[in-house]
């Protein structure tokens, strides 16, 4: 398996993840007291799919089929996962918490693919597309702080 298949394969599922992970937000906070932060995590979610799917038509060019489930280490530690124990809550900090820790995990697996000998056509999208994200968990930081 390439390099780019591999962290494709990686960034996909945790794309999936934090795409989940906003959809669970925006609910959680659409009947609460900042519905328009709801439209915020709706944003990020649209993203999130978008990014996945961007990558995965990429793979398929290259004949790889990178929409396939993540590995079983990935399964351990995605870091969306932490959202279910605050989604539990009334409070829409706590769903910003969560937010925040999923996309600090979210930068962190994208530091970590543009540290692979990735082909210059994928590395110039997921600089992009950390670029952006990034900027999408900076966003949930203000939010947060807000709070």
């Amino acid at each position: 398996m390439s390099a780019d298949e591999s962290t494709a394969k990686d960034l996909v599922q945790t794309l999936k993840d934090g795409q989940k992970g906003y959809s669970a937000s925006a609910e959680k906070l659409a009947d609460g007291e900042r519905p328009e932060w709801a439209e915020t995590m709706r944003r990020f979610e649209q993203q999130r799919a978008k990014f996945a799917q961007e990558i995965v038509a990429m793979g398929h060019e290259y004949g790889d089929d990178v929409d396939a489930s993540g590995s079983a280490l990935a399964t351990v530690h995605r870091g969306w996962l932490t959202l279910k124990d605050a989604l539990t809550g009334d409070k829409p900090s706590g769903v910003l918490d969560a937010a925040v820790q999923g996309e600090d995990h979210t930068v962190s697996e994208y530091e970590k693919a543009l540290k692979e000998d990735l082909s210059d056509g994928f590395r110039t999208v997921v600089q992009r597309q950390h670029a952006e994200i990034v900027a999408a968990r900076d966003e949930v930081k203000g939010l947060q702080q807000a709070s």
